[in-house]
């Protein structure tokens, strides 16, 4: 499964990608917009947004490279790596 992480923790990218590894799951992670996720996203199975760590125009980004795919979206408005399991443990089972 292949999961993408927008938002989050810069410091933490690393720590994202392991928890997706115990979960089977292949991770993409982006912290920040440098020069826009334009093709850089995917088709991947689920998103994820940390909402509290990024701006909307992020959010906007995002979503319309995802729109007209069969992407799950998952919302999270904190960071942390115990909602980043949860959504793992509903979504990539």
């Amino acid at each position: 499964m292949s999961v993408v992480i927008v938002g989050g923790n810069e410091c933490m990218v690393r720590q994202y990608k392991e928890l997706c590894q115990e979960y089977s799951c292949c991770a993409k992670v982006f912290t920040e917009i440098k020069g826009g996720l334009k093709n850089k996203i995917g088709k991947p199975d689920l998103l994820v947004l940390f909402t509290s760590t990024m701006s909307h125009k992020m959010v906007r980004c995002a979503l319309s490279e995802t729109k007209g795919l069969d992407t799950v979206i998952a919302r999270s408005h904190s960071s942390s790596m115990s909602a980043l399991k949860n959504i793992l443990r509903e979504h990539a089972v």
